[in-house]
């Protein structure tokens, strides 16, 4: 759609964020039913559109060719046919999510905290609360609560391994493998050749990289600290692939092991790791030689 827009000289896509959003829906299918008047198109705008009916009316000035808008009807009429593809789709994974909990009373009793800090994206399924369902369908392990994951993560994890499928790998190291996310090391000779990471792909592999992106751009948090630590010796390929693989060790123990995501709250600098050494050994020698105020040259009250 955006590139017969372009064609007709209908540069939507300069004042709208999204053409599939509200305004450039609308105005598409005003388009598509036979109305060219710019000064009427730009009455679509919704009223969050950042943009001014008059600069709308500007980008939409174009030249009327009948044989682009003749495509441009046929992929509006495209966009409604998926669109309704996926919403039978969206009902089926809302019917299979309601008869996996259901049938288990333990799993229906389950509530989730809300996670306001979770945005939900307009392409996100519709008709059911995914953070509520994945916490009920894992049996009571909140995979929200991690950075980065997202609605589409939890889907992923759902269709493509499921609650009994991590019990299939007896280690997180074997499922890190299957996933092609750990070093494939080449050792001869006790002397290691290679390390790289083995090539090949799967929807959950993909998905893991895609958080471990957004986790890079996220700030202060435990594992966009590891991702920067990475991205800063190795570059920001290396660091996607090694934080996807650290979701994935964390995402076994938590189904498998039932061990909720505690990341650690608290760092520490190189200055003060060292102090606390220091104070410690210092310490240990006080009680090895069992020495006293008076010993140290402590003025007491």
């Amino acid at each position: 759609m955006q590139k017969y827009l372009k064609l007709l000289n209908f540069r939507l896509d300069v004042v709208v964020r999204d053409v599939t959003g509200l305004t450039g829906l609308t105005i598409i299918k005003d388009i598509c039913e036979g109305n060219l008047d710019p000064e009427s198109l730009a009455k679509h705008r919704h009223y969050n559109c950042r943009k001014s009916e008059e600069e709308i009316a500007k980008a939409l000035k174009g030249n009327n060719r009948e044989d682009f808008l003749f495509g441009l009807k046929q992929e509006y009429e495209s966009y409604n046919f998926y669109q309704k593809k996926i919403t039978e789709c969206e009902k089926m994974i809302n019917q299979f999510l309601k008869q996996q909990i259901n049938t288990d009373p333990t799993k229906k009793k389950l509530k989730a905290p809300d996670k306001k800090h979770k945005r939900v994206n307009k392409n996100a399924i519709k008709g059911i609360d995914l953070n509520q369902a994945s916490y009920q369908y894992f049996g009571g392990v909140d995979l929200m609560t991690i950075e980065g994951v997202s609605h589409s993560t939890i889907l992923s994890i759902i269709s493509e391994v499921g609650p009994e499928g991590f019990k299939e790998f007896p280690t997180a190291k074997q499922f890190t493998s299957w996933l092609r996310l750990a070093p494939n090391n080449k050792i001869s000779g006790g002397k290691l050749l290679s390390s790289k990471t083995p090539k090949g792909s799967n929807r959950l592999k993909i998905a893991l990289r895609n958080a471990a992106n957004a986790i890079g751009n996220l700030k202060d948090t435990h594992l966009s600290n590891f991702f920067k630590r990475v991205c800063y010796k190795k570059g920001r390929t290396v660091a996607v692939s090694a934080t996807a693989r650290k979701l994935a060790v964390i995402i076994w123990n938590m189904v498998v092991k039932q061990i909720p995501y505690k990341p650690p709250t608290e760092y520490l600098f190189l200055d003060e790791k060292r102090k606390l050494g220091l104070v410690s050994r210092i310490r240990k020698q006080i009680d090895k030689f069992a020495l006293t105020n008076a010993d140290l040259g402590f003025a007491t009250n």
